[in-house]
């Protein structure tokens, strides 16, 4: 039978709400940061992340939160098509807080909640038959409708080959054992749920839990007569789950000792936060053994994936990706503080970007001081500059109507009322950050940048010009550099890409290579955004050093730009041709050279709404035509995405 997916996840889909706010009580936690989360969500996201092809079976409601659990997963790679919507029923909550490295309390929002509506009639056999393995959550079995949904899984499961996996998952609360404010309880003694999960196991290739799960599984006190009981009872290999110690697998008859068993040690890293590392561990156990690499070398990934995961904020979005996880096997770290660890944080940065076009057409109309000089100029009233730029966000949509390849850089200071309509609609948006002409770069909402990025949605890219020449004098090149630096940090603490737009200040001795030169201090500083913005240059062979250094230096950036700094239709066409053949350069971003003219002719009352709208929107068909040219007669080919590679098979 061909297998379409490697890996079903039947269970929880919810929205965890982490608090942000670290060392103190939930009660006193202030603000929330949003996370797609539940146990087999989480594991469905880490699978997809480490290559595997898997999908959900749950239910979410029919509202904002269940969207947005939906397209989380989406977003993820995660198969949606059997996440089915509940008109009743509302999205799962959880509020959940670090309290210190040993007590992470949470409140479970459960009470008939979406995910556990999930019945009988939402498992499609044919679907559990497209599946290598199926996971199934043992909160499943603690209410009725859902545990019969359970058992049809597996049984369309044994039926067709498909290998079954019981993630224990075992939370008092969520049986009724423990109070609601006990959320973050681990262990509950009941003969009850032991009884439940035991028709379950005879089924099982694959069981997996902590030594309090274990007990509860096996219903014993003691973990080793636990494990016997379940071995009686099924044959499946048996992971225990160990903490920081790593973990020990028993794949035939249950030793005298515990230490007896396949034991691979775990990491010595910093804990910060322990919630979502059993789920990372099951998907990089997961990522071996259903490419049935040997025992212990799935054991090594599931330990270096949980303990990636306890140095990070939140469950799913703290998920190791490939490339960190190859990396960090190879390398390991220079500090117990991985969240510390800049490479393993660039790598996992890099790995779960928004997607974005390979190509794209970006209508830049974020400019400020050049707008209140044109209306100057036309002596119109700058406070019509707003009025002008919804102008051009509706030439903007008009243009890019059925496209999947457009974008816009748009300031919130004239631009505030355009920015809403734009925002998600799957447009690529940037918006700047500098103060207009400041050198050093001085930020428009002052030094405390970050605190204004918490305000931006998270689709939105920062955009910084920073007018740097690799000639400048040391001292200002040092507060560039910091003013970057800290710019970088405030965009990874916030979730923003990066866009860095590097004009070099016109000076004797400028020449094809200054731009390249600039770019390699910036890297040689460390300096690595995720966007380059840069002057157009009719010189092919800058475009391929630029290239080859972003290739050289940071080859998971996501590249480069061509602005147009006014520049007219035959210059730009030329530094198009020689930009285009250049695989690293995306496209351009160009706007003076499209909008300056219809900017003069409506502030000057020359031209009509409609007038401005299309001769904006003409120019800027016109500037998508001329880089189509440009990458024609460049032949340029996009590169492979340098995050596809998974871990070998």
């Amino acid at each position: 039978m061909t297998r379409t997916l490697d890996l079903i996840c039947m269970g929880r889909a919810a929205v965890d709400l982490y608090g942000e706010q670290i060392g103190c009580p939930l009660e006193d936690v202030s603000s929330f940061a949003k996370y797609l989360g539940g146990s087999p969500a989480n594991t469905a996201v880490g699978v997809a992340r480490l290559g595997l092809r898997s999908a959900m079976l749950s239910r979410v409601g029919d509202e904002q939160l269940g969207r947005f659990v939906r397209a989380q997963l989406e977003r993820e790679g995660v198969d949606v098509s059997n996440v089915s919507t509940d008109p009743k029923r509302l999205t799962a909550l959880v509020f959940l807080a670090v309290r210190d490295r040993d007590n992470f309390p949470h409140i479970f929002y459960r009470e008939n909640c979406a995910d556990m509506a999930l019945a009988e009639d939402h498992v499609a056999p044919e679907f559990i038959a497209s599946a290598a393995a199926l996971l199934v959550s043992g909160t499943l079995l603690s209410q009725e409708t859902t545990r019969r949904a359970c058992h049809r899984a597996v049984a369309a499961a044994t039926k067709t080959g498909t290998r079954v996996i019981l993630d224990i998952d075992y939370r008092p609360v969520l049986w009724g054992l423990a109070g609601a404010s006990q959320g973050d309880a681990r262990f509950v003694a009941s003969t009850k749920v032991t009884a439940h999960i035991a028709p379950l196991l005879m089924h099982c290739a694959l069981i997996v839990g902590t030594e309090e799960e274990i007990r509860i599984a096996g219903g014993a006190d003691e973990t080793l007569a636990a494990l016997d009981n379940i071995r009686q009872q099924s044959g499946a290999l048996i992971v225990l789950k160990r903490g920081a110690a790593g973990c020990v697998a028993f794949p035939g008859a249950i030793p005298a000792r515990l230490e007896d068993g396949i034991v691979v040690p775990g990491f010595s890293v910093d804990v910060f936060n322990v919630l979502g590392a059993g789920d990372a561990f099951m998907a990089g156990f997961l990522s071996g053994w259903l490419r049935a690499a040997p025992i212990t070398q799935c054991a090594r990934y599931a330990n270096a994936c949980g303990a990636i995961v306890v140095s990070r904020h939140g469950c799913s979005p703290a998920m190791a990706t490939a490339a960190e996880l190859e990396y960090f096997l190879v390398h390991g770290s220079a500090t117990a503080r991985l969240r510390d660890d800049d490479a393993l944080s660039h790598l996992h940065r890099a790995a779960t970007r928004r997607p974005a076009s390979p190509r794209l057409n970006v209508l830049a109309f974020d400019h400020r001081s050049q707008l209140e000089k044109i209306a100057q100029d036309q002596n119109a009233d700058p406070g019509r500059i707003a009025s002008f730029k919804a102008l051009v966000a509706t030439a903007f949509l008009a243009v890019s109507q059925g496209r999947n390849d457009t974008g816009v850089l748009l300031d919130d200071r004239y631009g505030e009322a355009a920015l809403p309509a734009l925002t998600g609609r799957g447009v690529w948006i940037a918006r700047p950050v500098e103060m207009p002409g400041s050198i050093p770069v001085e930020f428009e909402a002052g030094p405390n940048v970050g605190l204004a990025l918490r305000t931006w949605p998270a689709e939105h890219v920062v955009k910084c010009l920073v007018f740097y020449h690799p000639d400048d004098a040391p001292e200002l090149k040092v507060a560039q550099i910091a003013r970057m630096h800290g710019l970088a940090e405030a965009c990874r603490d916030t979730g923003h890409e990066l866009l860095l737009e590097i004009i070099p200040p016109e000076r004797a001795g400028n020449d094809t290579r200054t731009l390249v030169r600039a770019l390699t201090q910036l890297y040689d500083a460390g300096i690595r955004p995720d966007w380059w913005k840069l002057p157009p240059s009719t010189d092919r062979e800058v475009w391929c050093a630029l290239g080859a250094l972003i290739e050289a230096r940071d080859p998971f950036c996501q590249g480069m730009l061509v602005l147009g700094m006014e520049s007219g239709a035959d210059t730009l066409e030329a530094s198009f041709i020689a930009a285009a053949g250049e695989p690293r350069c995306r496209g351009f971003a160009v706007g003076r050279t499209i909008f300056a003219d219809a900017a003069a002719a409506w502030l000057a009352g020359r031209a009509t709404d409609a007038e401005a709208v299309e001769r904006i929107a003409h120019g800027y068909r016109e500037m998508i035509a001329l880089w189509d040219r440009a990458a024609l007669s460049g032949k340029v080919s996009q590169p492979a995405p340098p995050l596809a590679k998974g871990l070998a098979a």
